[in-house]
Protein backbone atom coordinates (compact mmCIF):
# COMPACT_ATOMS: atom_id res chain seq x y z
CA UNK A 1 0.00 0.00 0.00
CA UNK A 2 1.15 3.23 -1.22
CA UNK A 3 1.49 6.44 0.89
CA UNK A 4 -0.85 8.47 -1.18
CA UNK A 5 -3.34 5.52 -1.03
CA UNK A 6 -7.42 6.35 -1.01
CA UNK A 7 -8.25 6.51 2.74
CA UNK A 8 -11.57 4.95 3.91
CA UNK A 9 -13.36 4.92 6.67
CA UNK A 10 -15.30 1.92 7.38
CA UNK A 11 -17.60 1.80 10.21
CA UNK A 12 -19.36 -1.47 10.80
CA UNK A 13 -20.72 -3.27 14.08
CA UNK A 14 -19.96 -6.70 13.20
CA UNK A 15 -16.36 -6.97 14.31
CA UNK A 16 -15.83 -10.20 11.82
CA UNK A 17 -17.48 -8.98 8.80
CA UNK A 18 -15.75 -5.55 9.20
CA UNK A 19 -12.43 -7.25 9.82
CA UNK A 20 -13.11 -9.35 6.68
CA UNK A 21 -14.04 -6.35 4.10
CA UNK A 22 -11.39 -4.16 5.46
CA UNK A 23 -8.64 -7.04 4.58
CA UNK A 24 -10.37 -7.16 1.33
CA UNK A 25 -10.46 -3.16 0.91
CA UNK A 26 -6.61 -2.86 1.64
CA UNK A 27 -5.58 -6.07 -0.40
CA UNK A 28 -7.36 -3.43 -3.59
CA UNK A 29 -5.19 -0.89 -1.72
CA UNK A 30 -6.92 1.02 0.18
CA UNK A 31 -6.18 1.93 3.50
CA UNK A 32 -9.15 1.71 5.76
CA UNK A 33 -9.71 2.85 9.12
CA UNK A 34 -12.24 0.48 10.85
CA UNK A 35 -14.63 1.55 13.66
CA UNK A 36 -17.56 -0.54 15.36
CA UNK A 37 -19.78 2.04 16.42
CA UNK A 38 -21.15 5.29 14.89
CA UNK A 39 -19.58 7.66 17.96
CA UNK A 40 -16.31 5.87 17.25
CA UNK A 41 -16.95 6.53 13.73
CA UNK A 42 -17.80 10.04 13.75
CA UNK A 43 -14.70 10.52 16.58
CA UNK A 44 -12.26 9.23 14.16
CA UNK A 45 -13.66 11.75 10.87
CA UNK A 46 -13.28 14.60 13.08
CA UNK A 47 -9.51 13.46 13.66
CA UNK A 48 -8.67 12.25 10.62
CA UNK A 49 -8.82 13.03 6.67
CA UNK A 50 -10.39 10.37 4.76
CA UNK A 51 -11.70 10.66 1.10
CA UNK A 52 -14.75 8.31 1.36
CA UNK A 53 -16.89 6.12 4.32
CA UNK A 54 -18.78 3.12 4.36
CA UNK A 55 -21.19 2.72 6.75
CA UNK A 56 -23.49 0.13 8.27
CA UNK A 57 -26.54 1.83 9.49
CA UNK A 58 -27.85 -0.78 12.46
CA UNK A 59 -25.15 0.46 14.99
CA UNK A 60 -24.99 1.11 18.57
CA UNK A 61 -24.72 4.30 20.20
CA UNK A 62 -25.30 5.93 16.96
CA UNK A 63 -26.88 4.74 13.73
CA UNK A 64 -25.42 4.95 10.41
CA UNK A 65 -28.07 7.45 9.18
CA UNK A 66 -27.38 9.96 12.07
CA UNK A 67 -23.92 9.34 11.73
CA UNK A 68 -23.99 10.28 7.74
CA UNK A 69 -26.01 13.46 8.25
CA UNK A 70 -23.15 14.13 10.72
CA UNK A 71 -20.55 13.60 7.96
CA UNK A 72 -22.09 15.56 5.52
CA UNK A 73 -22.84 18.51 8.07
CA UNK A 74 -18.80 18.66 8.66
CA UNK A 75 -18.47 17.79 4.69
CA UNK A 76 -21.12 17.64 1.99
CA UNK A 77 -18.60 16.57 -0.60
CA UNK A 78 -17.55 13.94 1.43
CA UNK A 79 -18.42 10.16 -0.53
CA UNK A 80 -20.71 8.06 1.62
CA UNK A 81 -21.94 4.47 0.74
CA UNK A 82 -24.26 2.55 3.38
CA UNK A 83 -23.85 -0.98 3.56
CA UNK A 84 -26.97 -2.80 5.41
CA UNK A 85 -28.72 -5.45 5.59
CA UNK A 86 -31.83 -2.73 5.70
CA UNK A 87 -33.39 -3.54 2.14
CA UNK A 88 -36.48 -1.96 2.46
CA UNK A 89 -37.45 1.11 -0.08
CA UNK A 90 -38.47 3.29 2.90
CA UNK A 91 -35.06 2.69 4.34
CA UNK A 92 -33.25 3.16 0.72
CA UNK A 93 -34.93 6.57 0.41
CA UNK A 94 -34.17 7.70 3.64
CA UNK A 95 -30.49 6.56 2.97
CA UNK A 96 -30.07 8.92 -0.20
CA UNK A 97 -32.10 11.48 1.27
CA UNK A 98 -29.22 11.98 2.94
CA UNK A 99 -26.89 12.59 0.56
CA UNK A 100 -26.08 8.63 0.24
CA UNK A 101 -23.91 8.03 -3.42
CA UNK A 102 -24.74 4.19 -2.74
CA UNK A 103 -26.80 2.38 -0.71
CA UNK A 104 -25.89 -1.67 -1.00
CA UNK A 105 -27.31 -4.75 0.70
CA UNK A 106 -25.90 -6.98 2.51
CA UNK A 107 -25.27 -10.05 1.15
CA UNK A 108 -23.40 -8.38 -1.63
CA UNK A 109 -20.67 -9.35 -4.29
CA UNK A 110 -17.14 -7.62 -2.99
CA UNK A 111 -16.17 -7.08 -6.53
CA UNK A 112 -19.60 -4.97 -7.15
CA UNK A 113 -18.53 -2.77 -4.24
CA UNK A 114 -15.57 -1.87 -5.33
CA UNK A 115 -16.81 -1.15 -9.17
CA UNK A 116 -18.82 1.26 -7.37
CA UNK A 117 -16.57 2.78 -4.72
CA UNK A 118 -14.12 3.36 -7.66
CA UNK A 119 -17.14 5.16 -9.66
CA UNK A 120 -17.92 7.41 -6.81
CA UNK A 121 -14.39 8.14 -6.45
CA UNK A 122 -13.46 9.03 -9.72
CA UNK A 123 -16.85 11.37 -9.70
CA UNK A 124 -15.79 12.84 -6.22
CA UNK A 125 -12.06 13.39 -8.46
CA UNK A 126 -13.75 15.22 -11.51
CA UNK A 127 -16.05 17.55 -9.02
CA UNK A 128 -12.88 18.74 -7.11
CA UNK A 129 -11.12 19.68 -10.08
CA UNK A 130 -10.70 23.74 -10.74
CA UNK A 131 -11.12 22.61 -14.80
CA UNK A 132 -13.93 20.44 -14.93
CA UNK A 133 -16.23 20.46 -11.63
CA UNK A 134 -19.74 19.39 -11.13
CA UNK A 135 -21.44 22.65 -13.17
CA UNK A 136 -23.85 23.98 -14.80
CA UNK A 137 -22.51 24.45 -18.52
CA UNK A 138 -21.84 21.07 -20.52
CA UNK A 139 -20.99 20.29 -23.95
CA UNK A 140 -22.70 16.90 -25.02
CA UNK A 141 -21.66 15.80 -28.63
CA UNK A 142 -23.25 18.27 -30.32
CA UNK A 143 -25.03 19.89 -27.96
CA UNK A 144 -24.18 23.01 -25.17
CA UNK A 145 -26.44 22.48 -22.15
CA UNK A 146 -26.87 25.94 -20.10
CA UNK A 147 -28.29 24.74 -16.66
CA UNK A 148 -29.00 28.40 -15.48
CA UNK A 149 -30.61 29.44 -18.66
CA UNK A 150 -32.54 26.03 -19.00
CA UNK A 151 -31.24 25.48 -23.13
CA UNK A 152 -29.81 22.85 -24.72
CA UNK A 153 -28.10 24.10 -27.86
CA UNK A 154 -27.52 22.92 -31.00
CA UNK A 155 -25.85 24.79 -34.02
CA UNK A 156 -28.45 27.75 -34.37
CA UNK A 157 -31.34 25.78 -32.58
CA UNK A 158 -31.85 26.18 -29.14
CA UNK A 159 -34.18 24.26 -26.46
CA UNK A 160 -35.72 25.61 -23.87
CA UNK A 161 -36.77 22.82 -21.28
CA UNK A 162 -38.74 22.88 -18.06
CA UNK A 163 -37.45 23.22 -14.93
CA UNK A 164 -37.72 19.77 -13.99
CA UNK A 165 -36.22 18.66 -17.42
CA UNK A 166 -33.25 21.06 -16.44
CA UNK A 167 -32.78 19.54 -12.98
CA UNK A 168 -32.82 15.82 -14.48
CA UNK A 169 -30.50 16.56 -17.35
CA UNK A 170 -28.03 17.80 -14.96
CA UNK A 171 -27.92 14.95 -12.68
CA UNK A 172 -27.55 12.79 -15.55
CA UNK A 173 -24.34 15.06 -16.23
CA UNK A 174 -23.31 14.50 -13.34
CA UNK A 175 -23.59 10.82 -13.83
CA UNK A 176 -22.06 11.21 -16.78
CA UNK A 177 -21.53 7.56 -18.42
CA UNK A 178 -22.86 5.66 -14.83
CA UNK A 179 -25.76 4.57 -13.75
CA UNK A 180 -28.14 6.87 -12.12
CA UNK A 181 -30.42 5.24 -9.93
CA UNK A 182 -33.99 5.69 -10.26
CA UNK A 183 -34.17 6.18 -6.36
CA UNK A 184 -31.80 9.26 -6.36
CA UNK A 185 -33.15 11.26 -9.29
CA UNK A 186 -37.03 10.73 -7.31
CA UNK A 187 -35.98 11.87 -4.36
CA UNK A 188 -33.68 14.57 -5.45
CA UNK A 189 -35.89 16.22 -7.84
CA UNK A 190 -39.36 14.53 -7.17
CA UNK A 191 -38.80 14.23 -3.45
CA UNK A 192 -40.40 11.03 -3.21
CA UNK A 193 -40.57 7.77 -4.89
CA UNK A 194 -44.22 6.38 -5.99
CA UNK A 195 -45.87 4.45 -8.87
CA UNK A 196 -47.20 8.31 -9.62
CA UNK A 197 -43.40 9.76 -9.94
CA UNK A 198 -41.95 7.46 -11.04
CA UNK A 199 -44.08 7.39 -14.58
CA UNK A 200 -43.61 11.31 -14.23
CA UNK A 201 -40.30 10.95 -14.65
CA UNK A 202 -40.41 8.42 -17.30
CA UNK A 203 -41.94 11.11 -19.37
CA UNK A 204 -39.49 13.67 -18.64
CA UNK A 205 -36.36 11.25 -19.74
CA UNK A 206 -38.25 10.31 -22.91
CA UNK A 207 -38.83 14.27 -23.84
CA UNK A 208 -34.91 14.88 -22.98
CA UNK A 209 -34.23 11.88 -25.36
CA UNK A 210 -36.40 13.77 -28.36
CA UNK A 211 -34.34 17.12 -26.89
CA UNK A 212 -30.92 14.71 -28.22
CA UNK A 213 -31.87 12.58 -30.93
CA UNK A 214 -30.00 14.65 -33.76
CA UNK A 215 -26.96 13.22 -32.57
CA UNK A 216 -26.07 9.75 -32.36
CA UNK A 217 -23.16 10.21 -30.09
CA UNK A 218 -25.41 10.86 -27.23
CA UNK A 219 -27.96 8.79 -25.79
CA UNK A 220 -30.53 8.00 -22.18
CA UNK A 221 -30.25 4.10 -21.66
CA UNK A 222 -32.71 2.25 -19.52
CA UNK A 223 -30.23 0.33 -16.94
CA UNK A 224 -33.51 -2.57 -15.92
CA UNK A 225 -33.73 -2.44 -13.09
CA UNK A 226 -31.74 -0.01 -11.90
CA UNK A 227 -31.84 3.47 -13.66
CA UNK A 228 -30.75 5.99 -16.29
CA UNK A 229 -27.23 6.20 -18.43
CA UNK A 230 -26.34 9.35 -20.21
CA UNK A 231 -23.84 8.42 -22.94
CA UNK A 232 -21.71 11.08 -24.58
CA UNK A 233 -18.61 12.34 -25.16
CA UNK A 234 -17.09 13.35 -21.64
CA UNK A 235 -18.33 17.09 -20.90
CA UNK A 236 -16.72 20.59 -19.65
CA UNK A 237 -18.61 21.74 -17.15
CA UNK A 238 -17.97 25.51 -15.10
CA UNK A 239 -19.19 26.37 -11.50
CA UNK A 240 -20.46 24.46 -8.86
CA UNK A 241 -23.88 24.17 -8.67
CA UNK A 242 -25.24 20.90 -7.32
CA UNK A 243 -28.64 19.77 -7.26
CA UNK A 244 -30.43 20.41 -4.30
Amino acid sequence: MTATATRLLLVEDDPNFGTVLKDYLELHDYAVTLCTDGVQGLRTFQREPFDACILDVMMPLKDGFSLATDIKKANPQMPVIFLTAKAMKADMLEGFRLGADDYITKPFDSEILLCKLKAILQRKAVTASPQVSMGTEYQLGQYYFNFKTRQITRGAETQKLSPKEAELLLLLCQYLNDVLPREVALSKIWKEDNYFTARSMDVFVTKLRKFLKADPAVEIINVHGNGFRLVAPAPEAKEVAPVL
